[in-house]
Order: C-alpha cells, then structure tokens, then sequence
C-alpha cells in the first residue's frame, strides 16, 4: 500500500473514500480499516442498496473501525438509520433532502454534516439552499461507472465550485493521484471522493 504525497502532505487527507462491498477483493470491514490507516478526509459508507438491517449492522461496525482511527464516517441515505447510530454526517441524494427539508425537517436537525450529490451548477444552488455543507460534484473523469456518459469535466467542476460557498467535491474517475488531485484542486474542489481506487488499495 502506497501513501501518496502531494507537496509533502498526505494526499489522502483531501480524500473521502466511498464505499462499494462488489468490487472489494476482501471484506468490506478490512477494507475500510486499511483506507483508514491512509487518514482520509473521511468514509462513506455507500451500500444503499443492502437491506435496512443488513445496513444497520454493517454501519456500526464501520462506524467503529473509523471511530477507532479517528476517521469520520457519513452514512448514505439510510437517515433514520444513521439517526439511530448517533451518527450526526448523513449524505442523501438531492432529491431526498429536498423531500425532507420539506416534509421533515425535525430530523435533520440531529446531523451536523449532510451532503449531497449534485451534477449541475442548479443542483449547487439548491443544495446549498437546503443547508448541505458539502457537496459532490461530477462525473468530472470517464469512469466505469458511467461508462455510457460523457464526464462533465473540470470546467464544469470549476463552475460549481465558484457557485457556491461550501465545499465541494469532486467525484467520477478520481484516482489517487498527485496530479490529478492537483488539478480538481486547481478548479476549486476540496478533495476528490473516489470509489474504485479506495476498494482496490
């Protein structure tokens, strides 16, 4: 495992790590552990697609592992869950924080962090209007993920982060990178989040 530098700092702490149990080549747990060594900015725990309790059970024990190495840990999407767990850093898609701004707005109350995915610079706007205090901003670079859209690109990440006052991430093709990190970097971002490069360390 490689720690990566950039003008003698550990690239690692402009990185949130995102989650994704398929593409881990061992338990997601033991992943997440040895990304935590590196310090990233922090984890997301991404797996929307499990089981509400099969969610559960996992979120606390990565909340245990990130407590453990000082790492923070957001959980996605699961609100009520995360509200449960006493974890106060949600991410939820913008749709859903649209939905509970509006017909909820009590429970998010309990967070201190929420962010929220954003893929236009009206997205940005509305985000930051409904009190995300970060926001993800992509498919900056071609991915995988994506394999069927072109990625927006860095003038589009550029235009983002100069519409808003908060944070902003990019994501979509992120590596850890030195020269990659520099140049999201360069447009404004934060950091990068990245998936594929945090599951396959």
């Amino acid at each position: 495992m490689i720690m990566y530098m950039y003008k003698g700092e550990n690239i690692y702490q402009n990185i949130i790590a995102v989650s994704n149990r398929t593409i881990c080549s061992r338990p997601l747990p033991e992943q997440i552990a040895r990304i935590c060594r590196l310090h990233p900015k922090a984890v997301i725990l991404r797996e929307k697609d499990l089981p509400e309790e099969e969610y559960r059970v996992l979120a606390r024990e990565i909340m245990d592992i990130c407590n453990a190495n000082h790492v923070p840990c957001i959980l996605h999407s699961f609100l009520e869950i995360a509200h449960e767990l006493h974890c106060t850093s949600i991410h939820l898609p913008l749709h859903l924080l649209q939905d509970y701004r509006q017909e909820h707005p009590a429970i998010l109350k309990h967070f201190s962090v929420i962010g929220t995915s954003v893929h236009s610079v009206e997205d940005a706007k509305k985000a930051q209007v409904l009190g995300a205090a970060y926001l993800t901003a992509g498919h900056i670079y071609a991915t995988d993920c994506k394999k069927n859209l072109p990625p927006r690109g860095t003038d589009f990440l550029r235009q983002v982060c100069q519409s808003v006052d908060i944070p902003v991430y990019a994501i979509g093709g992120i590596h850890p990178d030195a020269q990659q990190l520099s140049e999201v970097l360069s447009c404004g971002a934060r950091g990068g989040c990245i998936m594929s490069g945090m599951m396959k360390l």
